[in-house]
């Protein structure tokens, strides 16, 4: 990845704004731990440990991901809505997602329940950002109806297991990361990793089999330089 090796230091940080937007972008590009990009960094000459590591994505990544939902165009209004299981400390929770019609993910939400009352949680969080959308897919959880029915009446609600495919491959970086990183420790610690890294990964993973060659090194090329002016926009 290239970096801007002139940009202003960060305030009160002992390493510049480029190394420190390295960790953060190497971490969740890939299917790495602070161990593995602690060793990149080492590779490069930096010494810093993996507790440095953590601290950098935990304090940036949310940053980061809020720059790439800012400038990101707007959403499509063809929603996939999922659910799926995430245990944490033996306890059942559920991670929602919703995708839209271009593959990108709108939003996630962690809860205990699946049932309609969760899924009415969720949808009114997408409607207030980003308001009703014409059309709806879901899987045949029940539990979709009545929220569907109450908050975007006139909306195609669509409950067919075949037709969410889109939203189910969006789920396999989730496991990838949760496998990792030996489970996650808490509702609140999977929402704010999961906020962050469904954004950033995303970023760094359009569509490649419906791009060219050339179409794809210009999309990289361009998401490296708005990821370098994210990079100035951070704050101690």
């Amino acid at each position: 990845m290239k970096t801007v090796a002139t940009i202003r230091r960060l305030k009160g940080f002992r390493f510049p704004r480029e190394i420190i937007s390295y960790a953060v972008w190497a971490y969740h590009r890939f299917a790495l731990s602070t161990a593995d990009v602690e060793d990149l960094l080492a590779e490069r000459g930096v010494m810093v440990s993996r507790e440095t590591v953590r601290n950098w994505v935990n304090r940036f990544g949310r940053h980061f991901a809020d720059c790439i939902k800012r400038d990101r165009p707007g959403a499509s209004d063809k929603w996939h809505l999922d659910e799926v299981v995430v245990p944490i400390n033996g306890v059942k929770f559920w991670l929602w997602r919703a995708v839209d019609a271009n593959g990108n993910v709108l939003d996630i939400l962690v809860q205990k329940q699946r049932n309609a009352k969760a899924a009415s949680r969720f949808l009114k969080r997408l409607i207030d950002r980003f308001g009703a959308p014409r059309v709806v897919i879901t899987d045949k959880l029940r539990s979709y109806i009545r929220p569907i029915r109450n908050l975007v009446a006139n909306a195609d609600h669509r409950a067919h297991k075949g037709l969410n495919n889109r939203i189910e491959g969006s789920h396999r970086p989730t496991r990838k990361r949760e496998k990792l990183m030996g489970r996650f420790k808490s509702p609140g610690q999977a929402q704010r990793f999961l906020d962050a890294h469904d954004q950033i990964n995303m970023f760094f993973r359009p569509r490649r089999y419906r791009l060219t060659a050339t179409s794809y090194r210009h999309a990289r090329s361009d998401a490296f330089d708005l990821w370098n002016g994210y990079a100035l926009e951070m704050t101690a």
